[in-house]
């Protein structure tokens, strides 16, 4: 399973080449691997989930052993990524896949971080390098027949990793995370609509707002303001949509409106034990393999655990011997669009006079057959101003985008090596400060008991206006001036509640004197883990993980009421949901119910008022607290005009609805089921190909939760809670498992406690993790 073409020799008695520490730790049967390129002995445990404890003499040879150890397990997850972030994927896929290589090479992450590369520090670039190298230690072990399964299939060998390929992931994220142009851009299409109507279909805030920073003068106002621009955009926004999905889909990493996570860390004044506790589970659509990846890494200098990307260096998401941290997206608006005026000498106006474009040629290999690596190259032509690059031209406009994470100093990963280092909250925001990633809520819980949540990330301050509409790139109306200082971003130090809750909610209030954004998601999250929180002084690890287990629906709960209330649907239906405990289980017809009356029940009311043309225009984070709001408010100006009163509409939406599921489902409505209409699918990128697809079938799960409760069912993709202080307690896991081989017993042998969330103990102190090796190997340096 572990690590081709390796030397095994087992042994009885302790090795005498291995350091004298290790002589009295060290298990009496292990097996030696061989390795050029280290430069000390390396030892790797693993437990009985596979996850590797690499324990170092140095920091090179620490890095060195990760990448080749990650590489063991990720290496085809690891070349796809790299092949995503550069635009090289229609080398494997064809045409198919075209149009996103070309999405991905207009941005030139390959460039840009060659460029960044130069700038780091001798410290920085030696970890990215001692990876590498250990990452192509392991490719120099494969051949044809050990080579990953992927690789064979698709009939091609990996190229040497390079140090840039694990900053370019990065990309990918920023991609997945803080992608904001289309959502400015789709409110354009309802531009005609009376100014009140406007705002309160582009609510942002609401009731429900959990709130971090700063304090809200009204609930209803909003600080948008009415575009008075022409709509050519709108098509290409939802085309560029449909590419951005498909290639973000491939690898795990899309999520609709940039929603992703829940976090929240309470004090030890309200946990049972004293001590804090911090929880966090990222939310990425359910993917195979799993795109997190376990390890527990020591050296001399660090001693840190849990979660990386495949191909990323240290540890991201986890902590150390001293702090706890996670981590949710902000999701700031940090993309703007500038209408560029271009003469026919490829030269674009600006405030000084005319400039030349920068001409950039990408050369595309484009498989010409599935079945074989032959390739055909296509030529792409890209243009950039000083605003960005060109990505679009309509009705002889160009449109250029300017986004931070173009920004060679905005680096996606130093600060998390930096924060595997930490020791308090000094150190915590000096690593957050040189972040430049997609902006993040962060999290921190210490052994000294205190509790923080920071924000990190550049966002941008603009000369003018708050880039919710393209800017006339001639002028320097939306030039970016600045971006907001660290020590100014959203933070909070041991606050009085006692707990801090994160899930990409809106985290400030009208106080807060910066811009971040008009697009948040759905309070509805963060207002229940919240709730929970709040109503327990005695806080443990066993209710942490019902939280985060948690199905119960806000805001469906509430709309099921008013239908009852109001006595407006069938007595099928009424019966039906006066039965209902408000959670979105698997076995549950009312939640599926709810949700398809709410469905119909917005789409007439939008059909009414917007046009039927322009429903799919609408993709709003806060949409649900807009039909919170309709329905407990019942509008008049939004009724539609062949309903005489909000029963009669709710009504005829409940006649529809049940008219869906029986069309869909069949006519009884005890098989209605939530878990039947939606499943959870692990779709690997081959899962879909002819004959060799179900090699890396996993069943799909009937659904629980969906993007309203804390447990979001299938995005879940890892789950983390820690005490600082008692590490061993720590309960860390990934949706599938460890290794990416399917014929792996470590390929979905996580799944069970991730369905059930039922988070298993990730061992931290060396005597626990020596207690849980399964497997011991000892890397020796070729002398």
């Amino acid at each position: 399973m572990f690590m081709k073409k390796t030397i095994y020799l087992y042994i009885i008695l302790i090795f005498v080449s291995t350091t004298a520490c290790w002589a009295q730790t060290a298990p009496q049967t292990a097996k030696i691997l061989t390795v050029a390129g280290l430069k000390e002995n390396v030892m790797v445990r693993r437990d009985d989930r596979a996850i590797p404890y690499i324990e170092a003499g140095s920091d090179a040879d620490l890095y060195f052993a990760q990448g080749y150890t990650t590489a063991s397990d990720r290496l085809w997850q690891m070349d796809l990524y790299r092949r995503v972030a550069r635009g090289e994927t229609a080398e494997l896929f064809g045409n198919t896949a075209l149009e996103a290589d070309k999405r991905w090479r207009r941005f030139g992450f390959s460039q840009i971080v060659e460029e960044a590369f130069k700038s780091f520090t001798p410290e920085y670039k030696g970890i990215l390098e001692n990876y590498a190298r250990g990452v192509n230690a392991y490719i120099a072990t494969l051949d044809e027949k050990t080579l990953p399964i992927e690789f064979q299939i698709l009939k091609y060998k990996p190229s040497d990793w390079k140090s840039t390929d694990s900053l370019v992931i990065g990309a990918i994220l920023a991609d997945g995370l803080s992608t904001t142009w289309q959502a400015d851009v789709m409110r354009v299409s309802f531009a005609d609509l009376p100014k009140e109507k406007f705002d309160q279909l582009f609510l942002e805030k609401t009731p429900l707002d959990v709130l971090i920073v700063g304090k809200d003068n009204q609930i209803t106002d909003s600080k948008f303001q009415i575009p008075n621009s022409k709509t050519e955009l709108i098509e290409f926004a939802l085309k560029d949509e449909e590419i951005r999905k498909s290639s973000l889909e491939r690898i795990g990493f899309y999520q609709e409106f940039n929603a992703a996570s829940n976090n929240w860390v309470v004090s030890g004044k309200r946990t049972l034990d004293g001590k804090p506790i911090l929880a966090n589970d990222p939310h990425l659509p359910a993917s195979a393999p799993s795109i997190w990846y376990l390890s527990n890494l020591s050296s001399p200098t660090m001693r840190v655990s849990g979660v990386t990307f495949p191909g990323v260096p240290g540890i991201v998401l986890g902590h150390n011997e001293y702090i706890a941290w996670g981590a949710t997206n902000l999701g700031p608006d940090v993309q703007d669009l500038y209408a560029e005026t271009f003469n026919d000498k490829n030269q674009y106006k600006t405030p000084s006079g005319w400039e030349t474009a920068k001409i950039r040629r990408e050369k595309i290999k484009v498989r010409k057959n599935v079945l074989s690596p032959e390739t055909e190259t296509e030529i792409l032509d890209v243009t950039e101003t000083r605003n960005g690059v060109i990505i679009t031209e309509q009705n002889g406009k160009k449109y250029a985008l300017k986004w931070t994470a173009r920004d060679p100093k905005n680096d996606s990963f130093e600060g998390f090596l930096l924060l595997n280092r930490a020791k308090d909250w000094d150190d915590f925001n000096a690593a957050l400060k040189t972040y430049g990633g997609a902006a993040q809520n962060f999290v921190y819980a210490d052994v000294k008991g205190n509790i923080g949540f920071h924000n990190g990330g550049r966002i941008p301050i603009r000369r003018t206006g708050d880039g919710s509409m393209p800017y006339d790139g001639a002028t320097g109306d939306g030039d970016w001036v600045s971006v907001i200082p660290y020590e100014e971003l959203p933070n909070s130090f041991n606050p009085p509640e006692g707990f801090i809750v994160t899930a990409n909610q809106r985290i400030v209030g009208d106080s807060y004197k910066y811009f971040l954004t008009h697009l948040w998601s759905s309070p509805h999250r963060a207002r229940r883990i919240y709730q929970l929180l709040q109503a327990n002084s005695k806080v443990t690890v066993n209710d942490m993980m019902d939280i985060q287990r948690d199905i119960f629906n806000i805001s469906y709960s509430g709309f099921a009421r008013e239908v009852i209330k109001t006595e407006a649907a069938s007595k099928e239906t009424l019966d039906i949901l006066r039965g209902w405990d408000g959670k979105m289980s698997a076995d549950s017809n009312a939640a599926l119910l709810v949700g398809e009356i709410r469905n119909v029940f917005l789409n007439k009311i939008l059909t009414a008022n917007v046009g039927a043309e322009r429903v799919k225009n609408y993709r709003w984070g806060l949409s649900a607290s807009f039909v919170d709001w309709l329905a407990a408010e019942k509008p008049a100006n939004w009724l539609p005009k062949e309903f005489a009163n909000f029963k009669d509409l709710l009504i005829a939406s409940d006649r529809e609805a049940r008219a869906n599921l029986s069309a869909k489902y069949g006519a009884d409505a005890g098989k209605w089921l939530f878990g039947s209409a939606f499943k959870i699918r692990f779709n690997h990128p081959l899962s879909a190909a002819p004959l060799i697809g179900s090699i890396f079938a996993i069943d799909a799960i009937p659904q629980y939760g969906n993007g309203l409760t804390p447990n979001v069912g299938t995005s879940v993709s890892m789950r983390h809670i820690t005490v600082p202080g008692n590490w061993d307690e720590t309960r860390h896991g990934i949706a599938l498992g460890e290794s990416g081989n399917p014929k792996s017993s470590h390929y979905r042998d996580q799944l069970e406690n991730w369905k059930s969330g039922n988070t298993q103990v990730f061992p931290f102190s060396k005597a626990a993790v020596e207690k849980a090796a399964k497997e011991v190997v000892v890397m020796l340096p070729i002398k």
